[in-house]
């Protein structure tokens, strides 16, 4: 995958339930090379002829939607209340640009004044409900001429690239497994296999399980970004995984226990193709695995994951040749999938 291509993708704004952007690029992306349905909920379920049909049906999954907000209340001042979409710590919204509606109006997100805060207060992190965003309206009245209750508020990030290799944007989660999937699609495959694009990743796996349901795949694969700890104060298995030791294939998170021949056999994959590969040091997490591998009769079910620093927030962190280690092991274990 092109950084330009992963560039454009963590860009686009698409808070769960609000992935029509997302998604009409990914389709404006895929059209002319493989045949497509959206699905009431609006994911993509793309089908692509390979070269001839696959001994299993097989299935890659990736999410479309991002953490962000939803605005609950505007306040007589003009600034607005939200609730999280998504798992995000308050901390880092506070003092954070955003964008809000389908407009994409700036706006920055406020708290009390540090001056202001009593001693207890100070202790404690923030909450979401003592924050609030403040679009520059001067009362309720000019505010509700440019937002309405239930508009999405997004991160406003720049993409940027820096050190050596690494790259930095909102989005991250999950642009980067899109793109894999983009690619896919675009080249020539050995076997014909089917790709889901899926909603609503991050407020409880919901896209993924009638997408599961509809395409009734053998296997499938998931393409996630996974948490990273690979910084100061962490160390030994605290760490989980490390940004540049290649795609994370975990066997066990907080939604999935994944198939152990699969695991096994990436494994061995990796090492005989000289694809960087690691495991999760610790029980954490969890992504579409664990709506998936348990649809109609099951699914065997594995994921291949790029570690990220900072996950959901405004500057995830990731490294490109982790990035591409994810992309070989997820073409090889796409065809060898399609042959077990």
């Amino acid at each position: 995958m092109t950084n330009e291509l992963l560039k454009k993708l963590c860009l686009i704004n698409g808070t769960s339930g609000d992935e029509g952007r997302v998604r009409d690029f990914i389709v404006s992306e895929i059209a002319a090379h493989c045949e497509y349905t959206v699905d009431p909920l609006g994911s993509i379920i793309a089908h692509k002829k390979g070269a001839k049909p696959a001994k299993n049906k097989v299935m890659v999954s990736a999410h479309m939607d991002e953490v962000g907000m939803i605005v609950t209340s505007i306040k007589s001042d003009g600034t607005l209340t939200v609730s999280p979409v998504g798992g995000i710590d308050a901390r880092v919204a506070v003092g954070r640009q955003v964008c809000v509606g389908d407009n994409d109006i700036n706006c920055v997100i406020g708290s009390k004044a540090v001056h202001n805060l009593s001693d207890e207060e100070k202790k404690n992190a923030p909450k979401f409900s003592a924050l609030y965003v403040d679009i520059g309206a001067a009362d309720k009245a000019e505010a509700e001429k440019l937002v309405s209750l239930g508009d999405r508020v997004h991160f406003t990030s720049e993409y940027a690239e820096f050190g050596d290799g690494y790259i930095k944007c909102k989005a991250i989660d999950d642009r980067f497994g899109c793109g894999i999937m983009i690619d896919l699609i675009k080249s020539d495959l050995p076997y014909d296999c089917t790709f889901t694009f899926v909603v609503q990743e991050e407020v409880g796996l919901r896209g993924a399980r009638p997408a599961a349901y509809t395409v009734d795949p053998d296997f499938a694969l998931v393409l996630e970004a996974t948490t990273a700890a690979d910084i100061p104060l962490a160390s030994a298995e605290k760490r989980c995984c490390e940004l540049g030791k290649g795609a994370v294939v975990s066997h066990m998170d907080r939604s999935t226990i994944y198939d152990k021949e699969l695991y096994g056999i990436s494994r061995d994959i990796a090492d005989k193709q000289g694809i960087g590969w690691q495991t999760k040091t610790m029980v954490a997490g969890g992504n579409d695995s664990g709506a998936i591998h348990i649809s109609r009769g099951g699914v065997r079910t594995m994921a291949i994951s790029v570690p990220c620093r900072y996950l959901h927030s405004p500057s995830c962190v990731v490294k490109a040749s982790d990035i591409d280690d994810c992309e070989k092991l997820a073409k090889a274990m796409l065809e060898k999938m399609c042959e077990l």
